[in-house]
């Protein structure tokens, strides 16, 4: 059986969080073997009139007892019809890294399906996907190798290695989602209609900036890229300005 069947809206949004009464919902796809918990750190900083839908993918937090997705066509359809409930206030899409591929698919998606098309899509800490991997596979290293990049990357806290059955899961998720993000290029850039904005983080080598800027070609409209402190996992390390940059970004909230 292949990914990721059509479920419904509620197994993909389990954390939801708003303060006031929403204008715009600000659906989040997770990085690499992380889910919904990774947006935890930026509740503090939600404004009146936004919900923070962060998605649950299948293989990690409520879904740990569902196969991690191996396709990402099927993954992405799955969420097509899992979120179009989601669709129907003004929305924007923000991805981190790997999930930075699922928001732009699943933009594209939406488009071409002629339902409601996000006010913006937001690619935060990911290249740009027409150019190649800079580096060698990290999917098929070893428990030690993965380990080692996730640890370097600020993906890993180094107190979770006491809990084996934890990491285990967690990198079953990480190489999945990692193979699924490596072998994603495409031969040049195909826009979404929205505007696209684009966040780096300073200090990040595993998305440089100079990698992430080149996203502008993938939108006729706005663009903007801001650079942010901090590596590869700036969101969770700065949620404050992250979540700034990202308001900045709406063009509902401004």
């Amino acid at each position: 059986m292949s990914t990721a069947d059509s479920t419904p809206a509620v197994d993909w949004v389990s954390a939801r969080f708003t303060v006031g009464n929403p204008r715009l919902r600000l659906i989040c796809l997770p990085p690499a073997g992380s889910g919904a918990g990774a947006f935890h750190a930026w509740r503090p900083y939600v404004p009146e009139h936004l919900e923070l839908v962060p998605v649950e993918l299948p293989g990690r937090g409520s879904r740990i007892d569902e196969p991690v997705p191996d396709d990402l066509d099927a993954l992405v359809e799955a969420l097509l019809h899992g979120l179009e409930p989601e669709l129907n206030l003004p929305y924007a899409l923000f991805g981190h890294s790997f999930g930075a591929v699922v928001a732009y698919e699943l933009a594209l998606r939406i488009e071409r399906a002629g339902l409601r098309p996000p006010s913006a899509l937001l690619a935060s800490a990911s290249r740009a996907p027409h150019l190649p991997l800079m580096r060698e596979p990290i999917s098929a290293g070893s428990d030690d190798e993965l380990i080692a990049w996730l640890l370097s990357t600020g993906g890993l806290p180094r107190e979770l290695l006491a809990f084996p059955d934890f990491l285990s899961d967690l990198l079953t998720a990480v190489r999945g989602d990692l193979a699924l993000a490596e072998g994603y290029v495409i031969p040049h850039p195909v826009a979404v209609s929205c505007p696209l904005f684009t966040l780096a983080g300073e200090d990040d080598t595993v998305a440089p900036v100079a990698q992430v800027r080149p996203w502008a070609a993938y939108t006729p409209a706005e663009h903007r890229t801001r650079v942010l402190p901090g590596g590869h996992s700036f969101p969770g390390t700065h949620p404050r300005q992250t979540m700034s940059a990202v308001l900045d970004s709406l063009p509902a909230l401004r």
